[in-house]
Order: structure tokens, then C-alpha cells, then sequence
């Protein structure tokens, strides 16, 4: 028999009424023939209220009690949806990432996954039990609860998918499908029937918040179908994630993402020496702080201004680093841009096609966008404007490389 994986996330299990409904998704998928592990989040806004209880104590909470005050939030809702489930009639078990095994790094608040254990998992299973799993939550090889960091269910989910071998792994959300840009951003995106998992990679990564990149990253790893649909709408089939080599055609573009979390950093008169750099982006990698963009610039003599991006909630930390860092090696101020973010146009076709950069920065001049920071990969194109000009970049890059949805036909 086989087994499908599903994931749903917070908005899903908000309450008791969403929680039955995500029981019937659950009940329908096992009568299929299935057998089914659902993969849960915390309740509604639990986790932002255990944040803020935090706050309320402390202003700089140690991340292990974090780990220790966040991970309460999926007991809670995995335990009543395995009664919801059982009320309907069906053999069901709640169990947390310890009681399976989820085997993590010994790193807080953003640990990655080692290993999971499936003996038990394929034990309940084989005794006709559906089982719901904590995502999100994993734990240390001497017993130290950890947290996989934002979107850690989507990982948890797709990482049980891997080890058990499942037939597919679907992530149920609030949105019906992946599309071409957040119709809340830009109203005229048009719906992705299929994307391949390099192109929603790359999404994910510059903002795109229906998956998350280390869940696509592990799905292309191991090859695990990954489908994306509505916990609401449970005969929409959503959007399918799939190989590269099993995309027909590739377009230009697929789509576009602004990630407004972004904030630019720069460290002014760096002396302009061998070694210098990776003494800085070692110190931050050290600390467990991603840069992204990059850029180096001359500016007289033998100095250089390097400017790169870290994720907001980096920022606190970063800075330490840097004026550590900037005072052994001799270097100016550093300098912080908040009003930044980061706008991305992705697509697998886009590899050896000229005019694909043109175009964007074209879309935006014609908006009067000024840019601020490029960067490219092979299937990415990056840009930093400024936060409040980001929707009007997204539309205007959106119009201008035809992703705009068609306008139906009044009969």
C-alpha cells in the first residue's frame, strides 16, 4: 500500500470548525487507499502569540528556551486533530518529532534535519493508523528540543515523505495554487499548473512564501512529487512541483517575487588586501548569518565599500559581527539600509536567452524605479528598489514579460 504525505499549516487548523475540514481531507486521501501521515502546525496565530509572550519577558530570549516555548504550539494542534479523526470513526495517533525520531543539528531556531527514524512511523502505519505528525520541531542526539525555523513544517513533511518513500507529498495551505506572483502583490497573476523544482526553488528563496526553500530543496534532492493545494478547496488539484527533466518546456520566465525582509548592510574603506573578504563573510558564516546579495565597489586609493543583504531578523546579530570584525581589519563605519527590497524574476528558459535582463530593467525605468543592487544567476535575475516602490516593480516586470492573466471572455 502506499503512502502519501500531507502537510497543513497554520490558517488550515485555526480552529475546531478548520480542524474537522482538515480531518475530512485527511479520512478522504486513507479511504483512497492510502496510508496517510498529515504533517501539522501550530493553531492559527499560536506561535506569534508565544512570541510575543516571549517578548513580554524578555527582550533577548534565549533561543533554546525559544525552542523549548515554540515547539508546545504543534502538541496542541496534532493531538486534536487525531481526536477529530478518531470521533469520525478511524484509528489515528498524534506523535511529536522526539516520539518518531526527527534527528536535527544541534543548532536552535533554525536547525536542518539529519535523519528521521520510521520504525515507529511504518509500525502505525501497518496497524491501520493514521498518524499526525508535530512539524516544525525536531531534536538534538542528546535530547535538546529544536525548531527548523520559519516554514519548518513544509521541510518536516516533505523529510517524512523521503524516508518513508511516499507515493507524493502534498502541502495543503490557504491558496489554491503557485502563481506566476502573489495576486495579492500583483492582482493579474496567472495560475502555474506545473513548475519545475529549480524554478520554485529559486522562488522560494527570493520571497515567494507558498513553499518553503528548504522543503522544495529536499523534494529535489530525493525526488518526491510535491503538490501544492487548498485546504479549502479539496478537489482543486493546485500546482505540481516536479523534476526539471520531466518539464515539456521551459518558459523565459515563470515568475516573480519581491522579498521585502531584506536590509542592505555596508562596511565603508575596507582595506583593499588579499584575504580581507573572507575574513568578513567567514566571521558572519561563524555566526550562522546568510548573506545574499553582493557587491564591491572602489573607492580611492587602496579601500573598497562592500555591501551585501542579510534577512532582518539577522540584522541585530550581523552588525556585532561587523564592528568586531571592521576594528581588526582597520575599516570605516557600517552603514544600514532598511528601505530596501529584493525583487527576483525566475525562469528555467530564461538560461542563454538574450534580453531577459533588458527587459526587466527596462519595465522598471519605464516605472521611474531606480535600481539600487543587480544580481543574477543562471535562472534568476535579483534587484534591490526601494521597499515602497516593490508592488509597482513586481506589476510592471509582471506586464511587461506577459505573465498577466487573461482577462475572461463576457458571454
Amino acid at each position: 500500500m502506499s503512502i502519501v504525505v500531507q502537510k497543513f499549516g497554520g490558517t488550515s487548523v485555526a480552529d475546531a470548525a478548520k480542524i474537522k475540514n482538515v480531518a475530512n481531507a485527511v479520512i478522504r486521501e486513507y479511504n483512497n487507499g492510502k496510508q496517510v501521515v498529515a504533517v501539522v502546525s501550530a493553531m492559527g496565530k499560536t506561535t506569534d502569540g508565544l512570541v510575543k509572550l516571549a517578548g513580554d519577558i524578555t527582550e533577548k530570549p534565549c533561543s533554546r528556551e525559544m525552542d523549548m516555548l515554540l515547539s508546545t504550539g504543534e502538541q496542541i494542534s496534532i493531538a486534536l486533530l487525531s481526536m477529530a479523526i478518531q470521533e469520525a470513526g478511524y484509528q489515528s495517533i498524534s506523535l511529536l518529532a522526539s516520539q518518531i525520531g526527527i534527528f536535527t543539528e544541534s543548532i536552535h531556531s533554525k536547525a536542518r534535519i539529519v535523519d528521521i527514524k520510521t520504525d515507529k512511523l511504518q509500525k502505525h502505519l501497518n496497524e491501520g493508523k493514521i498518524i499526525i505528525a508535530a512539524g516544525f520541531q525536531g531534536i538534538t542526539r542528546d535530547g535538546e528540543i529544536t525548531t527548523l525555523g520559519r516554514g519548518g513544517t513544509d521541510t518536516t513533511a516533505v523529510a517524512i515523505a523521503a524516508a518513508l518513500k511516499a507515493e507524493k507529498c502534498d502541502i495543503y495551505t490557504d491558496v489554491n495554487a503557485i502563481y506566476t506572483a502573489d495576486p495579492r502583490q500583483v492582482p493579474r497573476a496567472s495560475r502555474l499548473e506545473t513548475v519545475s523544482y529549480s524554478e520554485m526553488l529559486e522562488l522560494a528563496r527570493v520571497g515567494a512564501k507558498v513553499l518553503h526553500p528548504r522543503s522544495v530543496e529536499t523534494a529535489k534532492q530525493f525526488n518526491v512529487p510535491l503538490r501544492l493545494r487548498s485546504s479549502f478547496n479539496l478537489d482543486d488539484p493546485g500546482t505540481l512541483v516536479i523534476g526539471d527533466d520531466k518539464m515539456e518546456i521551459h518558459r523565459p520566465v515563470t515568475g516573480i517575487a519581491a522579498d521585502l525582509k531584506q536590509v542592505r548592510i555596508a562596511i565603508l574603506r575596507v582595506p583593499d588586501q588579499p584575504g580581507v573578504a573572507a575574513r568578513i563573510f567567514s566571521t558572519l558564516a561563524n555566526s550562522n548569518i546568510s548573506v545574499d546579495m553582493i557587491i564591491q565597489s572602489l573607492e580611492e586609493g587602496n579601500l573598497n565599500n562592500i555591501a551585501f543583504t542579510v534577512h532582518e531578523n539577522d540584522l541585530n546579530n550581523a552588525i556585532d559581527v561587523l564592528e568586531s570584525v571592521r576594528k581588526d581589519i582597520n575599516a570605516g563605519e557600517v552603514v544600514v539600509d532598511r528601505n530596501i527590497a529584493k525583487v527576483s524574476l525566475v525562469g528555467a528558459g530564461m538560461v542563454d536567452r538574450p534580453g531577459i535582463a533588458a527587459g526587466m530593467f527596462e519595465a522598471m525605468a519605464e516605472a521611474g524605479i531606480n535600481i539600487k543592487m543587480i544580481a543574477t544567476s543562471e535562472i534568476k535575475i535579483s534587484c534591490l528598489v526601494d521597499k515602497d516602490h516593490a508592488e509597482e516593480a513586481l506589476r510592471s516586470i509582471h506586464t511587461k514579460f506577459e505573465l498577466d492573466a487573461k482577462a475572461e471572455v463576457q458571454s
